[in-house]
C-alpha cells in the first residue's frame, strides 16, 4: 500500500516554484504573502506577513530594514521582519516545509520556522534552501525532488535548465567571438553591464547574478562570482562606466522599477551614464526573475542576453519582464 502524498507548506516563493515545476502543486496546502507564481497558488492560505511597509519608497524600506536589524542585535526580543502564523500553520499539519536560510531580509528566517514547527508539535520535516549559484539552485531543486518522492522528476527539470543555460551560453560564446574580429583582447566583443538591486541606496547584485551575466557573454563591472550582493554609490556605477545598466530591484515588480528609476532620489544619477544616453538603461522585473532563486533564473539569464545583445534574442520573459527606460 502505497503511503500518502505529503503535505506541503512553502514559506519560499522560489520553493512555490520549484514544487510546482516537480508538479507537486496539489500537494501545496499553504503558502507565504509573496508567493505568487504559478497565480493560482495565490488561492492558498498565506501564512507569513511582513512587518515593514512593502509599499514604501526604496530610501524608506531600507531604513526600515536597518532599524529592524539594528534592534534584533541588541534586543533577543525585537521583532522579526516577518511574521508567522504558527496557529494556521499547526492547522494545516504539513508534513514539510519548505524555507530559506539565505537572508534574513528576503523571508521569514529558517530559525523563526523551526520555532513555529515545534510549537505546532515539531512534527513537520523543514527543508531549508540557501543558494548562491545556480548550481546551488539546481541542487535545490533535487533537495526539493528527494524531500517529496519526485527525485526523477527534479533531475528532468534540472537537466532542462541546464540545457538552455548551455544554449544561451554557447549562443553569446559565438557573438562574443564573432565581435571579437582579430583583437587580442579577451574582453573584447563583451558588454560590460552594471546590475543594480536596489536602487536608494544603490546595492549591486551578486550571488548568482554575476555567473548569469558571464553566460550571457557579458562583464559585471561592479559583481563578481562567488561574492553577496553589497553596498555601492552612484559614482561607482558612474566610475565603472557601463555599456550596459539594468535596474533588478529586489522584490519590486516592473512597473514600480520603472516609477523609482524616474523619482527624484534616483533619476539623476541614471542620467548622467554613458548607458542611459545610448539607450542601454533597462528595468527588470526584480519581484519575478532574478532575486528569485528557482526555475526562473534560467529566464533571467535569458532575459540578461537579449539586453546585452540586441537583435541576436527573443525571449517571452525579456517581453514580459523588462523594459528600455528612454534617457529623456
Amino acid at each position: 500500500m502505497s503511503r500518502p502524498a505529503a503535505r506541503i507548506v512553502s514559506l519560499l516563493p522560489a520553493a512555490t516554484e520549484i514544487a510546482c515545476a516537480l508538479g507537486i502543486a496539489d500537494r501545496l496546502v499553504g503558502r507565504s504573502h509573496e508567493c505568487d507564481e504559478p497565480p493560482h497558488v495565490a488561492a492558498l492560505p498565506a501564512l507569513t506577513a511582513a512587518r515593514i511597509d512593502p509599499a514604501a519608497p526604496s530610501r524608506e524600506i531600507h531604513e526600515q530594514v536597518g532599524r529592524a536589524l539594528n534592534a534584533g542585535g541588541t534586543d533577543a526580543t525585537a521583532p522579526a521582519l516577518y511574521t508567522l502564523d504558527a496557529a494556521a500553520l499547526a492547522a494545516l499539519a504539513p508534513d514539510i516545509v519548505l524555507t530559506q536560510a539565505a537572508c534574513d531580509v528576503c523571508a521569514i528566517s529558517t530559525t523563526d520556522v523551526q520555532a513555529a514547527v515545534q510549537r505546532a508539535g515539531g512534527g513537520a520535516r523543514i527543508v531549508s534552501l540557501a543558494p548562491t549559484t545556480l548550481e546551488g539552485v539546481f541542487n535545490d531543486i533535487l533537495t526539493v525532488g528527494a524531500a517529496t518522492d519526485t527525485l526523477a522528476r527534479a533531475r528532468e527539470v534540472v537537466a532542462r535548465l541546464r540545457a538552455r543555460c548551455d544554449s544561451v551560453s554557447c549562443r553569446t560564446g559565438q557573438i562574443v567571438r564573432r565581435a571579437r574580429g582579430a583583437s587580442s583582447s579577451s574582453d573584447s566583443g563583451r558588454p560590460r553591464v552594471a546590475l543594480i538591486e536596489w536602487l536608494d541606496p544603490p546595492m549591486a547584485a551578486g550571488n548568482w547574478v554575476p555567473e548569469m551575466v558571464a553566460l550571457a557573454g557579458g562583464i559585471d563591472v561592479l559583481g563578481h562570482r562567488g561574492d553577496h550582493s553589497h553596498w555601492i554609490t552612484w559614482a561607482d556605477v558612474a566610475a565603472a562606466d557601463p555599456d550596459v545598466v539594468a535596474l533588478i530591484p529586489c522584490g519590486f515588480t516592473l512597473d514600480r522599477v520603472i516609477a523609482e528609476a524616474a523619482s527624484p532620489a534616483v533619476r539623476p544619477h541614471l542620467a548622467t551614464l554613458r548607458a542611459t544616453q545610448e539607450g542601454r538603461l533597462w528595468a527588470v522585473d526584480g519581484h519575478h526573475l532574478f532575486n528569485r532563486p528557482g526555475p526562473r533564473l534560467v529566464d533571467s539569464l535569458e532575459v540578461i542576453a537579449e539586453i546585452l545583445h540586441p537583435g541576436a534574442f527573443c525571449f517571452a520573459a525579456t517581453r514580459r519582464f523588462a523594459r528600455r527606460i528612454a534617457a529623456g
